[in-house]
């Protein structure tokens, strides 16, 4: 994707009703929701403490009538970690406000429509975008075996070889294979939009160091990524069209 696509889509994304509204539009379901979790986790990173610091606030403006939607848009945080806050504050432990999150209609009437509410407007910490989140990561992994197992190449998975290795990626190969003229040991599979920020992060924690530990290979971001983006040595950046391309055989030495 082009940069300034990205962009446009990005900066439109900022609360769970741009979601909604954009694939309304057309857009692909998967990247919008994909790109909301990411740039909603990257704030939370740099926010979570400051409005942590005003919970006394927050419970204050719910006791005087305030939804917790309302106070959660009001701050501009995720409508879960917002309810959070407020529930702690009020003095409830996080193991209790999780069962609340779970079983809403043990509450009262109007705080358990409340947290319903929450739930359906949060796309990145209430149990359903968690299991959506896992969902796309199963999703992943499945088209890079189908694309490997399509292919007769052999390989081992995380599960495989986990243990044997400080870092472990997603398939290591059997045999290294030749990829648009580069020898390549191992496939990491990404459910996320591999950006600028998430490809340093992804870089940094896992594929500079497979590189040091096996050697070149790929990294795939199933649900797209930044274009021209520079590669450390030895990384292969690919996107969903990987699934048009195939592994060759080294050439014999």
């Amino acid at each position: 994707m082009e940069y300034e696509e990205y962009k446009a889509i990005y900066n439109r994304l900022n609360k769970p009703e741009d979601v909604r509204n954009m694939m309304s539009e057309g857009y692909d379901p998967r990247l919008v929701k994909t790109l909301y979790v990411q740039k909603t986790s990257r704030d939370v990173k740099k926010r979570f403490h400051v409005v942590k610091n005003h919970t006394r606030q927050m419970l204050k403006e719910w006791k005087n009538g305030n939804s917790l939607m309302e106070i959660s848009e009001k701050w501009k945080f995720p409508p879960i970690l917002t309810s959070m806050f407020i529930f702690q504050e009020d003095g409830a432990s996080k193991k209790e406000f999780w069962n609340y999150v779970r079983n809403p209609d043990c509450l009262n009437k109007r705080t358990a429509e409340e947290i319903k509410e929450v739930i359906a407007n949060d796309y990145v910490y209430s149990p359903d975008a968690n299991e959506d989140q896992r969902l796309r990561g199963i999703w992943g992994e499945d088209l890079l075996h189908e694309w490997l197992d399509g292919q007769g190449i052999t390989y081992r998975t995380e599960d495989d070889i986990r243990g044997e290795y400080q870092k472990t990626p997603d398939a290591l190969l059997d045999e290294p294979m030749m990829f648009n003229g580069h020898k390549i040991h191992w496939v990491e599979s990404k459910a996320s939009f591999g950006d600028n920020v998430e490809f340093r992060f992804n870089a940094r924690k896992q594929l500079i160091p497979y590189t040091e530990i096996f050697g070149p290979g790929i990294v795939v971001y199933w649900v797209g990524c930044l274009k021209d983006m520079e590669c450390p040595q030895g990384i292969f950046l690919e996107d969903y069209n990987i699934l048009e391309k195939t592994l060759k055989p080294c050439p014999k030495e």
